[in-house]
C-alpha cells in the first residue's frame, strides 16, 4: 500500500483530551482517557467497528504465527486494553506465558476479570507499564503484537524500540492499526463516518466526548502504510511487510527484531 499523505501536525486537543501525535505527558493523558471510557470499551469496540475488528485481531495472531519459529515459550502484547487479543494469542499459540502490558488500570482491570473467567490465571499476566519503558528484561519474548495502540505511543520509535529490546533476535512483531483508505469515494465516506459519525455514537454510549474525538484525529496524523514500514526499519526491524485490511480502513504491518 502507498502512502500519499504525509503526516500533518496535530491542533491543540481540547481540553481532556490527549494529543494526536507525539507530546510529553501523553501517556497519563491517554491513561485517564482509557481509565475512564472503560466500563463500555468493549461494547464499542464491536459496535463501532460492525465485529470487523474481531476477525481483524485472528489475522493479526495467523500472522504472527507464520513468523514464528515453532510453539512460543513468552507472548507480549502491548497496549492490551481489555486484553482480548493476548487472550485470543494465548488460545490460539499456546505460550507457556503471554503477558500484557497497558498504562490503564482500568482497562487491564476489566482484562483481568476475563482472564479469570476463561480459566487463563497464571498463563495470561496483565501488567500496568508504558511501551517506551516496558518492564522486563532484553530478549525475553518470542514475539509481540501491538493492537491499535502504536499511535496512543509518547513517542512512538522509542516504543518500537523498547519493544524489539525485550523480544529475542529474529522475533516478530506484528502491529494491527487503522489507516486511511485511498479509494475515491470510499475515502470520503470514511472520513464522514470517523469525524461525523463515530464521535456522536462514542459520546451517547461511553459517556466522553474527549475520546471519540481523539480517535479520529489519531488516525489522521499517524503516519500509516509505506510511512510506518519506514519507522519499523529505522528502529531497526527486518523482513517488513504491510498488508491492508477491509480496503484499507485498518492494516498489519510485520517485521522480526
Amino acid at each position: 500500500m502507498k502512502s500519499t499523505d504525509a503526516p500533518q501536525s496535530p491542533a491543540a486537543p481540547p481540553p481532556g483530551v490527549p494529543p494526536a501525535g507525539q507530546a510529553e505527558g501523553k501517556r497519563e493523558q491517554v491513561a485517564a482517557m482509557f481509565d475512564r471510557i472503560a466500563p463500555r470499551y468493549d461494547l464499542l469496540n464491536r459496535t463501532l467497528s460492525l465485529g470487523i475488528d474481531v476477525r481483524w485481531r485472528r489475522r493479526a495472531i495467523r500472522v504472527l504465527a507464520d513468523r514464528l519459529a515453532g510453539t512460543p515459550e513468552r507472548l507480549l502484547d502491548v497496549a492490551t486494553g481489555t486484553a482480548d487479543l493476548a487472550i485470543a494469542a494465548h488460545e490460539a499459540l499456546t505460550p507457556t506465558e503471554t503477558i500484557g502490558v497497558d498504562p490503564s488500570e482500568g482497562m487491564l482491570a476489566y482484562g483481568r476479570e476475563k482472564v479469570a473467567e476463561r480459566g487463563l490465571d497464571g498463563a495470561v499476566r496483565l501488567d500496568v507499564g508504558a511501551s517506551e519503558a516496558l518492564p522486563y528484561p532484553d530478549d525475553h519474548f518470542d514475539g509481540a503484537l501491538v493492537a491499535f495502540g502504536v499511535r496512543n505511543f509518547e513517542h512512538l520509535r522509542n516504543g518500537l524500540r523498547d519493544i524489539r529490546r525485550v523480544l529475542r533476535p529474529g522475533s516478530p512483531l506484528v502491529v494491527l492499526e487503522f489507516s486511511r483508505p485511498r479509494t475515491p469515494g470510499l475515502r470520503q465516506a470514511y472520513q464522514f463516518y470517523f469525524t461525523q459519525v463515530l464521535p456522536r455514537i462514542g459520546r451517547t454510549v461511553s459517556g466522553d466526548a474527549g475520546a471519540y474525538t481523539y480517535l479520529p484525529e489519531s488516525v489522521r496524523v499517524f503516519p500509516d502504510g509505506d510511512d510506518f514500514l519506514r519507522e519499523l526499519r529505522e528502529t531497526g526491524y527486518r523482513d517488513l511487510h504491510v498488508e491492508p485490511l477491509t480496503f484499507g480502513i485498518a492494516s498489519l504491518y510485520v517485521g522480526n527484531a
